[in-house]
């Protein structure tokens, strides 16, 4: 650890440092953090353990990097934030590190819900139950999260067969504003049926966001396999019929390949 902190401060060096380095500020470093993240999520969907291990210096890095600049200002060290994630940790795990004991993991839950409220009022100064979810977050995580927050004083639906009724009047609201002609209702109708479907992704303990992403290789790869038979055809695009194309869609549908992934 020592030896990447000592690299980091090289390379922002005022004098002999790298110069794209040294120009870099919070701001532009941020888009560099949720990159990182990602990509080592998509280490994990793959499976790719050994992409993992380079996935997580290339994060590890970017904290390193805000900690370094935090230090250049005199806000804090990278020793500091060490020193708060684990006294956080220390605090919110009482069953762990203190005497604590829980019947069932869903008391442990709930204190952990009770550590994390204390914390937000403390620091917010109002405690407000859906204080602290970031504005800047994904849509759909934020939806997710913010649904569980709610979900900590009983503001929820009390199964997933509610929520999918909940999706499909949602649905159906969004299928009557389509025809409104007001962009802005369908806009709205829209994320609330999404709103919604992030609900039901949370009744059924799926992470939408990987779902997403699932779904997304899933038809890159049937897309190819549609794409390469149009390119043995030695066809142009345009002179495929859509009835033609979905055909072609059905087949790769059927694919062990692409129906694997």
């Amino acid at each position: 650890m020592e030896k990447l902190l000592d690299i980091m401060a090289k390379l922002r060096d005022p004098d002999k440092g790298c110069p794209w380095d040294r120009e870099q500020d919070f701001r532009s470093i941020a888009p560099y953090t949720i990159e990182e993240a990602y990509e080592v999520a998509d280490a994990i969907e793959r499976n790719d353990l050994q992409d993992l291990r380079h996935e997580l210096g290339d994060l590890l890095l970017q904290v390193v990097f805000h900690a370094q600049m935090a230090d250049e200002q005199g806000a804090f060290d990278f020793g500091q934030v060490v020193d708060g994630i684990c006294s956080k940790m220390i605090r919110r795990h009482p069953h762990v590190f203190g005497d604590r004991k829980f019947a069932s993991s869903e008391e442990q839950t709930a204190d952990w819900e009770r550590h994390k409220a204390a914390e937000r009022a403390e620091k917010d100064g109002n405690g407000g139950v859906l204080a602290g979810v970031s504005p800047s977050q994904p849509g759909l995580s934020r939806a997710i999260k913010l649904g569980k927050r709610a979900a900590t004083v009983g503001f929820d639906w009390p199964d997933a067969d509610r929520v999918m009724e909940k999706v499909r009047e949602e649905l159906e609201e969004l299928d009557q504003a389509r025809h409104s002609d007001n962009q802005d209702e369908i806009e709205e109708e829209l994320g609330d049926l999404l709103f919604s479907m992030g609900s039901l992704a949370r009744h059924l303990d799926i992470d939408p966001e990987s779902a997403l992403r699932r779904a997304a290789l899933k038809f890159e790869s049937r897309f190819g396999q549609v794409e390469n038979h149009v390119r043995a055809q030695g066809r142009p695009w345009q002179d495929w019929r859509l009835e033609e194309l979905e055909e072609l869609w059905q087949q790769a549908k059927t694919d062990p390949v692409s129906s694997d992934r």
